[in-house]
């Protein structure tokens, strides 16, 4: 079946329809990600877009399900060169394309998506349509992509009440976190896999309990958290920090998430209770930039944003440099920040732009890339420990 893609600046391309046949008009953004397109498909702070994934074969090994980052995908749009039909993984559950019908999420494959990219780039990000009807009106079609707004997409993808995930103290250093152990005992009786050396690591989280603040949590953040001991309890984005303190946890995540920050009016006066209290707290992503916004800095929407598991970010104290995993549309303006309050504390290498800050006198940290990763590399997953350090240390 046909199916073309409609910017709001009049380009068309014109491609086949995969995932669900329905219409919908989203913001078109784009990942640079080679592998891990399924914990893009089902990170939560992908709602309210369409997803461009510049990798030109997508879907080559298929869906494993225990690599899902949320429940569902939650993307409203996915756009491919070229979707491979017939996976090849012994660890494949279901085709790409099921996936994208069974959680009915549109897509388009066969266009050019270098040429997208590039548009994207040279023009900002930009909102779209994806269709499968050949009778459209273009005229009628750019004023209601004009006026699309991704909204308060918080509040649809965080948890609806609260739970908890009991630390289970088996993080190794020679591989990644996951929900269940990658590592088959009766295979490797049998011979058929070779047994890693454990490595675990010297930071124990054994007894810290940890609140996390699901502004649409990737489900890694929280069994990164577990996995080195700590029990997290999981808190829907609307509650109050009354309660969140009441509990009394040994430090505060607050998660990823999707859309504008300044639409999150309501959790951003949560969050600034949560600073003035002596919890320590972490931020990722959303979360790092909802703690800007509390404590008087401000943020603005990039050109075309960070997405993809290749984004170098600097270290200012050490000048190391990681590898990041990114994706996010805005970004902390440093030149709004007040140094008794807040410092840089990492940049993006390649635009210069804010990637981090530590709060002046407060056992607070904050970054905009993801130390979890999933997908991406795991340079930076000793953050999760440095925030085990500053527990134990108040």
């Amino acid at each position: 079946m046909k199916a073309f893609l409609i910017l709001e600046d009049g380009t068309v391309f014109s491609g086949v329809s995969i995932g669900a046949d329905k219409e919908i008009i989203s913001e078109i953004v784009f990942n640079t990600s080679m592998a891990g397109y399924l914990e893009v498909l089902t990170d939560p702070s992908y709602a309210g877009q369409a997803v461009c994934m510049t990798y030109p074969l997508i879907g080559n090994y298929g869906v494993c399900r225990e690599d899902m980052e949320s429940v569902r995908a939650w993307p409203d749009g996915f756009i491919v060169r070229e979707l491979s039909r017939l996976p090849s993984n012994f660890r494949c559950d279901v085709t790409i394309q099921d996936f994208l019908c069974e959680n009915e999420v549109a897509g388009i494959a066969g266009i050019d998506t270098r040429a997208l990219t590039k548009i994207l780039r040279e023009k900002g990000t930009m909102n779209g349509m994806i269709t499968t009807n050949e009778n459209y009106n273009i005229e009628e079609i750019i004023p209601k992509l004009k006026e699309y707004r991704t909204g308060h997409v918080v509040e649809i993808v965080t948890c609806k009440e609260k739970y908890e995930l009991k630390g289970s103290r088996t993080l190794q250093d020679n591989g990644p976190i996951s929900g269940s152990s990658r590592f088959n005992a009766a295979d490797y009786a049998a011979g058929k896999r070779e047994k890693k050396p454990s490595m675990v690591r010297k930071i124990d989280g054994a007894g810290l309990r940890v609140a996390l603040l699901d502004l649409g949590a990737k489900d890694n953040i929280a069994r990164s958290l577990a996995a080195r001991g700590c029990d997290v309890t999981v808190y829907p984005a609307g509650t109050k920090a009354e309660e969140i303190i009441a509990d009394k946890p040994d430090g505060i995540m607050l998660s990823n998430g999707p859309g504008d920050p300044k639409d999150c009016g309501g959790i951003i006066d949560e969050v600034k209770k949560l600073y003035d209290t002596d919890i320590p707290i972490f931020a990722i992503c959303l979360g790092h930039q909802l703690m800007a916004l509390a404590t008087g800095a401000d943020t603005f929407k990039m050109k075309y944003g960070h997405r993809g598991g290749n984004h170098p970010v600097k270290d200012l104290e050490t000048g190391r440099v990681y590898i990041s995993s990114q994706n996010h549309g805005y970004v902390v303006d440093m030149d709004r920040l007040d140094p008794s309050v807040a410092v840089p504390a990492f940049i993006n290498v390649n635009d210069g732009t804010n990637e981090g800050l530590n709060y002046t006198g407060k056992n607070i940290f904050t970054v905009q890339f993801h130390p979890e990763a999933c997908p991406g590399p795991q340079d930076s997953s000793e953050l999760f420990d440095k925030f085990l350090t500053m527990m134990r240390r108040v």
